[in-house]
């Protein structure tokens, strides 16, 4: 019986759910690289991966969807091709 009074309780005792604003950063017209976007283009590349030898994500590096597919795929052969590492071995290892 002690749970009847449940029902009637007033939803202004209740607290208000917090929206957070977000406000859009505005992202600069020009492009964040010369150039073209090409496998053999190294010092690009390696602007676009960590020191880990990972593929840095389109929020941190500033690039279209578009320009992030083909950045991707040009680090992917150049990786096969050898110009670039698939990891960095100067790092220690985690084990």
């Amino acid at each position: 019986m002690r749970f009847a009074n449940r029902r009637f309780k007033s939803k202004s005792f209740q607290e208000s759910p917090v929206i957070a604003i977000v406000q859009k950063r505005s992202r600069p017209k020009s492009p964040t690289f010369q150039g073209t976007i090409d496998y053999k283009n190294i010092v690009l590349l390696r602007k676009f991966i960590t020191a880990e030898g990972k593929i840095l994500p389109r929020r941190s590096s500033q690039l279209t969807a578009k320009q992030q597919r083909y950045m991707a795929r040009a680090i992917k052969n150049a990786r096969i091709m050898g110009l670039l590492p698939f990891i960095n071995k100067n790092q220690p290892s985690a084990t």
